[in-house]
């Protein structure tokens, strides 16, 4: 039976050279997070840029990528509507907070006050209902972060990708951003595909964590 919600990975495999990096066959539903572990160098950001279509020339990939029931396995980035936070929040340090994430949203027929508003609802969203018209040199880690997850809902995607977002923050942020992350994601019905190698963000995220291999993984008992 076709799967129509979602997102798919039919048997994506990826290699570089003779060396397979990547095997994934998996059906993450919406507003549900899919954890793949692995060690740095494993291959995580590779299958990431290959579900986000940045995947480089020099790899070779085979199998499918399906969203909603759509094949997007050969669409160009900007028409697969798939999102990704990364642990590098590039905001662009000339831009109020407001105009960065004014940058990302679509031009869907709003008007100025109407994504002006938009904007504000979404900071509110993050606990960072003044911060609309603040320079980005002046947000602590956390708050940077935060305007980059917003960044990317603004977007509207129908899938989010994490690429280990929490890792340059320290214990009692990272747990804090984690949490509003998953609460928000899952508020918007999107399917999430997480890398780490930290058990606490794999067990943070409540469901199913595999390797790159397509090993299932029981992080209960590690």
């Amino acid at each position: 039976m076709k799967i129509t919600d979602g997102l798919v990975l039919d048997h994506l495999t990826i290699f570089k050279g003779a060396k397979r990096l990547v095997a994934l066959s998996a059906h993450v539903k919406k507003g549900e997070v899919l954890t793949l572990m692995a060690p740095s160098g494993a291959g995580k950001s590779t299958a990431l840029a290959a579900i986000v279509g940045a995947l480089d020339p020099f790899f070779r990939q085979h199998g499918k990528i399906f969203l909603d029931g759509q094949d997007i396995t050969d669409l160009p980035i900007h028409e697969r509507h798939v999102g990704i936070l990364l642990q590098d929040d590039l905001l662009f340090p000339h831009m109020s907070v407001a105009a960065n994430l004014a940058f990302a949203m679509p031009n869907s027929g709003q008007s100025k006050g109407e994504r002006h508003r938009l904007i504000e609802q979404t900071l509110e969203e993050v606990d960072m209902p003044l911060h609309a018209n603040a320079d980005p040199a002046t947000l602590s880690g956390g708050e940077r972060a935060r305007v980059a997850l917003v960044r990317c809902l603004l977007a509207e995607p129908k899938a989010l990708l994490l690429d280990e977002p929490f890792s340059a923050l320290d214990q009692d942020l990272r747990a804090t951003l984690r949490l509003k992350v998953f609460e928000l994601t899952k508020a918007r019905a999107l399917p999430v595909i997480m890398v780490t190698h930290e058990h606490a963000d794999a067990l943070a995220a409540g469901g199913e964590v595999i390797s790159l291999m397509g090993q299932a993984l029981d992080i209960s008992k590690t």
